[in-house]
């Protein structure tokens, strides 16, 4: 994640779980989108179901759940390991818990926390998923309980600059990087820092661990990757200077590759154990590339501050399609669900967004390559991919399938004559 500006406009726009469903909860939503047009609700429901046998109708179920509208902008998204609950922290300093749901109207605000005095930067859930992190531009460390939202730990002035990353590396470690570039390493069972190391010229935008929970890696705004031994408690080197700010680094192909985002829109690319340079750099059609999510050993998505969230397959290195969009808004944080089945992201139009992710893992380089629109547009990976009307989603769906189905011809006559390069 790219260092945070700090927006403190609101807007004074009630969230999704404010909504009440009206003061008879026994009584069928009168105001449900499922109802047929120029069909009011009957007036007598029972009699209705006995003059034709059927029940009255049920409340929607979507593809995915509803967009969560906030009160200001938030910088981060947490999904919780074993249910569906999110975690989200605002510009404000606020974090705030919502239980999502596919059923049309179930969102629901759990609690919310206003103990941060300024930006909430980072919030990430423990392992176990009882309790939650976060840090914020006031230096602090906050370790909350998820039943309840109440503060159990507040470590004030962890850092000397405001803290812009976090990291749970087990249990009780946890790692934290801040905007003068400064990592620290917390033993959480003592409350102190374990390791203080500066090594970057400026803020560290985010943190990665390997699976042995040995080396941590930094990306950092002065372009370069910074890596710790957690075990030796040292540091150990940095990359070369690479173009402009590093913003995001993920570990990919079972540990084998790591790739930093950056904000030129290119994805750095270093061996495991070839640090020192890169190895690979594949360069998105993207503004700024500040959040990257691991979603197989070899597809990634990322996010953008063009609004776009795009799926991206490594080596080969090629854009695949287009996720979804928050028209025209940065995007400051992308989370996946604890199954797997939806990416969620936040961005600068105040908006928690659900996409439907299901399908990625069996997507094959071969078949997108094929399916590159001829209009320059990315393919669309899920219903809302340019736009959220479901209604239009279905008939854009169609329209999509024969346009592949003819490239598909197209090229597989072109195949039969000669092999195609590379993109």
């Amino acid at each position: 994640m790219a260092a945070h500006t700090e927006h403190v406009e609101t807007v004074s726009t009630a969230t999704e779980t404010d909504k009440t469903e009206g003061p008879e909860p026994s009584r069928d939503p009168e105001t449900s989108d499922s109802e047929p047009a120029g069909q009011g609700p009957d007036p007598d429901p029972d009699e209705d179901e006995d003059e034709d046998g059927s029940e009255p109708p049920g409340p929607r179920i979507r593809d995915t759940p509803e967009d969560i509208r906030l009160e200001a902008i938030a910088n981060t998204v947490a999904l919780h390991p074993s249910r569906d609950l999110l975690v989200c922290g605002d510009v404000d300093g606020d974090v705030y818990a919502f239980s999502y749901s596919c059923t049309e109207g179930e969102n629901r605000e759990v609690w919310s926390s206003g103990h941060h005095l300024k930006s909430c930067r980072q919030v990430r859930f423990s392992e176990d998923g009882l309790k939650l992190y976060s840090v914020s531009r006031d230096k602090a460390v906050h370790l909350l309980d998820v039943e309840r939202g109440q503060l159990v730990t507040r470590i004030r002035g962890a850092h000397g600059a405001p803290i812009n990353s976090l990291l749970l590396v087990d249990e009780n470690i946890l790692a934290t990087g801040d905007d003068g570039g400064t990592l620290k390493v917390w033993d959480m069972r003592k409350g102190t820092a374990i390791m203080d190391l500066k090594h970057h010229e400026d803020y560290i935008s985010d943190i990665a661990v390997d699976q042995a929970k040995r080396i941590l890696l930094t990306a950092s705004g002065d372009g370069t990757m910074g890596v710790f031994n957690i075990k030796r408690r040292r540091f150990e080197l940095l990359s070369e200077y690479q173009s402009g700010d590093l913003t995001s680094v993920a570990l990919m192909k079972r540990g084998k590759k790591v790739v930093c985002g950056s904000s030129e829109g290119t994805i750095y690319i270093f061996n495991w154990n070839g640090f020192g340079a890169t190895s690979d750099r594949f360069a998105v059609k993207a503004e700024s590339l500040d959040c990257i999510l691991p979603i197989t050993d070899n597809i990634m998505c990322t996010a953008s501050m063009d609004g776009y969230i795009r799926a991206i397959n490594l080596l080969p290195n090629r854009v695949i399609g287009c996720i979804g969009q928050h028209i025209g808004e940065p995007i400051e944080e992308l989370a996946k669900s604890w199954d797997s089945r939806f990416l969620v992201s936040c961005a600068h139009d105040q908006l928690i967004k659900f996409w439907d992710i299901s399908s990625l893992p069996n997507a094959t380089v071969n078949e997108y390559r094929k399916r590159k629109k001829k209009d320059g547009r990315m393919k669309s990976l899920t219903k809302k991919a340019h736009g959220d009307n479901d209604f239009f989603s279905g008939l854009v769906e169609e329209t999509e399938k024969k346009e592949e189905e003819e490239e598909e011809e197209e090229e597989e006559e072109e195949d039969s004559d000669s092999d195609s390069g590379s993109d």
